[in-house]
């Protein structure tokens, strides 16, 4: 198997760090993001591999992460956009963005960005981890992608992972015949710390009380893996309806022949 670069934000905990723990026994060369420094530096230790430290809270942050990624590699085969989580009260950035919505889809955003000119050139796959919340909890209205209006902790999870899934198709659509080719996914009920960073007590009592009917990090990457790896790929086409400034939409799943799937099975 041809080694790869395989970037992963989020890799420091849960499902992102299984899936660099796997895409390293593959043999790739597989570089972290986290956002705590102590668990970041100890992946990177136990792997033996790069990793950074950014806060996806403060796009500064993320800016500086960008260049420093885009200098230090030259090649990137797989970028796989995984961090985030769920929040509570409704908080503001130092950006000026509610944190769900920034911390979920902006920074994932601006990093692909940054990253393009060496995506492009390296015709990477570009994964973002979704949920199928996007579906469940959406109720997006495009005059108040900020939720200022119509705020609750799970709307604004839902909606960010619906901002996600339109940014990947978008980007797949403009950017694949340059070589780019983008998928997001639902990565099933994962027992991981998704829950941890949520100042509502409520939502870190339920996350931990249905913990014991949530699948391990190991097993979920072990079975995205085995999915992934034959060539086909699962795409969800949605269809966007629109009345007023409300988004509704419906989805239809179908399984493809998937030139994404080697990037895919490096990390999941």
């Amino acid at each position: 198997m041809t080694e790869k670069t395989v970037l992963i934000t989020g890799g420091s905990d849960g499902i992102g760090a299984a899936a660099a723990r796997h895409a390293v026994r593959q043999g790739h060369r597989v570089v972290i993001v986290g956002h705590q420094r102590a668990k970041a530096e100890a992946v990177g230790r136990e792997l033996g591999i790069d990793h950074h430290v950014a806060d996806f809270a403060e796009l500064a942050q993320v800016r500086a992460l960008g260049e420093t990624l885009r200098d230090t590699y030259p090649r990137i085969d797989v970028l796989a956009n995984n961090a985030g989580g769920i929040m509570g009260d409704r908080e503001v950035t130092v950006d000026g963005y509610e944190r769900t919505f920034q911390v979920n889809h902006l920074g994932a955003f601006l990093l692909t960005h940054i990253l393009l000119p060496t995506l492009i050139a390296s015709r990477a796959k570009v994964l973002q981890t979704s949920s199928v919340g996007a579906k469940a909890l959406s109720d997006l209205d495009i005059d108040d992608l900020q939720n200022e209006r119509k705020y609750s902790p799970m709307k604004a999870y839902g909606d960010s992972k619906l901002a996600n899934i339109l940014f990947t198709a978008e980007l797949d659509r403009r950017y694949r015949d340059q070589g780019i080719s983008a998928a997001a996914f639902h990565p099933g009920n994962v027992a991981s710390s998704f829950g941890n960073y949520t100042n509502s007590k409520l939502i870190r009592f339920a996350y931990r009380t249905l913990s014991w009917a949530l699948i391990t990090p190991r097993k979920r990457t072990t079975r995205k893996t085995k999915t992934v790896t034959t060539r086909t790929r699962t795409v969800s086409t949605k269809t966007m309806r629109t009345k007023g400034t409300r988004t509704r939409t419906s989805t239809r799943t179908t399984t493809v022949p998937a030139d994404a799937a080697d990037g895919a099975r490096s990390v999941r």
